[in-house]
């Protein structure tokens, strides 16, 4: 899934748009993407965080088809309700093993793809439902937790390209759920 993902990100021009090479905007992208979505799950592990989430979901339900179509300003709403305090501690340690930019690459892409990514969830999250059915999903949260942690099950075994985010995941995820960082 995290690849399927990651296609959905126009890396390219978000390369062009920072000038930077479209490697060094892969990397940053592949390392910031883990910590987003470990970021929404452990928003989701209460119900309160999950009809929040939802209710986000629901917001960013469409396709994002070019960077035009970002809210960069959203994007940055986004990543403060995900991270809140700990976001310099996030793009800390995603630029640990990123390959060039570090965190100020890192800090600029954040907010890029932060509702790609939530447009995404959605597509998987409410695809297909009638509207009496997304309302009830966006009122209850209904298995969006359940859904969130087999994703990220999914990177933390290995699932995804990015094997290095992996341990950036766990650590983060540890700590947003109160464990060891």
């Amino acid at each position: 899934m995290f690849d399927e993902l990651l296609k959905q990100i126009p890396i390219g021009d978000i390369a062009k748009q920072l000038g930077v090479k479209k490697g060094e905007a892969q990397s940053a992208v592949e390392q910031i993407l883990p910590s987003l979505l470990a970021g929404m799950t452990a928003n989701a592990q209460d119900e309160k965080g999950a009809k929040s989430l939802a209710k986000a979901l629901s917001q960013h339900d469409g396709k994002h088809d070019s960077l035009d179509d970002i809210d960069v300003e959203d994007g940055e709403r986004i990543v403060k309700h995900v991270f809140g305090d700990k976001k310099d501690d996030v793009v800390a340690a995603a630029a640990v093993n990123a390959k060039g930019g570090g965190s100020d690459l890192i800090s600029k892409i954040l907010p890029i793809v932060a509702p790609i990514a939530l447009a995404w969830l959605a597509s998987k999250f409410f695809g297909g439902k009638d509207e009496p059915a997304k309302k009830e999903a966006q009122e209850t949260g209904g298995g969006l937790g359940d859904m969130l942690g087999g994703l990220v099950g999914g990177l933390l075994g290995g699932g995804g390209s990015n094997s290095a985010g992996g341990d950036v995941l766990g650590d983060l995820l540890g700590g947003f759920l109160g464990g060891k960082k």
